[in-house]
């Protein structure tokens, strides 16, 4: 019985989180936002995303400064232009910001939730 190559790398991820992610992790689990479940590391389609909340189609990733790159700019716009396409909305917030404006990610991602014209399920 093989397991899906984005299921095994999800796994170690989860258990490698970044700095950032640890922090956004305490802020998202156990619905502590709006009262909106997120799973992390979640696989979806070829890619694995770092949050996303299925009822709000919401997906937040946390991006590091290799992001900046231009190949990596690419590559990351050419990821939310596919998970868009599935109905997803995609929120990118850089390490630093997570790790410095904790209330305002957060306020950003609540204010996501919360707008009525959100992707929905």
């Amino acid at each position: 019985m093989s397991r899906q190559p984005q299921t095994v790398l999800a796994r170690r991820l989860r258990h490698r989180q970044t700095d950032a992610e640890k922090a956004l992790w305490a802020i998202l689990r156990r619905k502590q936002i709006s009262g909106f479940k997120f799973r992390r590391q979640e696989p979806i389609g070829p890619y694995v995303v770092d949050f996303v909340s299925f009822e709000k189609k919401l997906i937040i990733e946390i991006d590091g400064g290799q992001h900046a790159e231009m190949q990596a700019r690419a590559r990351d716009e050419e990821r939310s232009t596919w998970l868009r396409g599935e109905g997803y909305e995609v929120l990118r917030f850089w390490n630093n910001d997570v790790l410095v404006n904790r209330e305002a990610v957060a306020e950003s991602i609540r204010l996501a939730l919360e707008r009525e014209d959100a992707p929905s399920p």
